[in-house]
């Protein structure tokens, strides 16, 4: 690729009282990042240059007022705010949710106008964002809510690729949540993900069970016999690749889960225990399904050690290559779907 042609990856810092604006300094400590890529990080240079301080990272960025001034191969720096903002580390404030948020939407603009190319996103805090302007559960709820297509949530390494069907919502609202259309939707959302976004020409899709054991023949439910199973089999006759309902308990110990190109939890941590347990700190959270990219790390604000100099910020730096990986498949992707169709007129 063209040194002045790199991949421009918008970058939103996330809570700023948390270890986001670390992960992020620390990734670009290694210059050799700069090679592939053209970080465009959405914040104020007197916040970034508090953490600099704090954490005695010597990481030079490039201010600009506005996208259209982005230095190819330089770590730019918009300005999106000018404010003396007080940063307190590991401390939930309401300046660390407003400008977590105003980071965020000024990235998710870039990303709808095309001034970004992706979107990687700093860990945020779900409770002090909220304001009249951010009434989501979360960044995936957002994102939907500001582009194009149906949103699934994937946590994913070079291993594993975990979507939810239903993803921040409480417990008590699962059940009545998962109808046959809501896990058809979703289906389909990963099984296109995973031929644009992963080059998989056949994917192979495993499906974990609500209840139990699957419910044992309606001893525990009856909603994996009567709702889940019928519709994997409609959903078979049109020629896809998905199996089960799969006993969540024993699906990830037996390693069954290596067989399959992607699956589907029915809830959050019916797929995130699992996940987190079998790769912390390495694994990357994809938003698939709309129509541009956004990755982020597998974790939150950690306020605990937030300033202290102890994030680890490989997540991190998985969910830029996994972005920069992404984005080149789906335009591979989408240029030879254009060419079939053009050869059929």
């Amino acid at each position: 690729m063209n040194k002045n042609n790199t991949i421009k990856i918008g970058i939103s810092v996330g809570d700023i009282n948390g270890i986001g604006i670390e992960i992020i300094l620390k990734t670009f400590e290694d210059a050799r990042m700069l090679e592939f890529c053209t970080p465009i990080i959405f914040a104020s240079n007197k916040i970034v240059s508090v953490h600099k301080k704090q954490l005695n990272v010597h990481v030079q960025t490039t201010g600009i007022d506005n996208t259209a001034k982005i230095v190819p191969n330089k770590i730019n720096l918009v300005n999106v705010w000018k404010d003396n903002v007080q940063v307190d580390f590991g401390k939930e404030t309401k300046d660390g949710g407003k400008y977590a948020f105003l980071s965020l939407q000024a990235a998710v603009k870039s990303l709808q106008n095309n001034e970004i190319d992706v979107l990687v996103t700093a860990p945020i805090n779900k409770h002090n964002i909220q304001s009249a302007d951010f009434k989501f559960s979360g960044h995936t709820e957002y994102l939907e809510d500001n582009l194009e297509g149906g949103s699934l949530m994937i946590l994913m390494t070079d291993e594993i690729r975990i979507g939810l069907i239903t993803g921040h919502i409480p417990i008590q609202k699962i059940v009545e949540t998962i109808t046959p259309e809501l896990i058809e939707k979703k289906v389909n959302i990963m099984h296109n993900s995973l031929i644009q976004d992963f080059n998989i020409s056949k994917p192979k899709i495993a499906v974990l069970g609500l209840n139990p054991h699957c419910g044992d023949n309606g001893v525990i439910g009856n909603e994996d016999n009567e709702i889940i199973k019928p519709t994997l089999e409609r959903i078979q006759v049109n020629g896809k690749l998905v199996y089960g309902p799969f006993s969540a308990d024993s699906f990830f110990g037996s390693e069954a889960y290596k067989k399959f190109d992607g699956i589907l939890a029915m809830y959050h941590d019916q797929g995130l225990a699992p996940f987190k347990t079998l790769s912390f700190g390495n694994g990357v959270n994809f938003t698939a399904g709309l129509n541009k990219i956004r990755t982020s790390p597998d974790h939150g604000t950690a306020y605990e050690i937030a300033g202290k100099g102890e994030a680890n910020h490989n997540s991190f730096k998985e969910a830029l290559y996994s972005a920069i990986d992404i984005f080149k498949s789906r335009k591979e992707y989408l240029e030879l779907l254009e060419n079939k169709l053009r050869i059929r007129k």
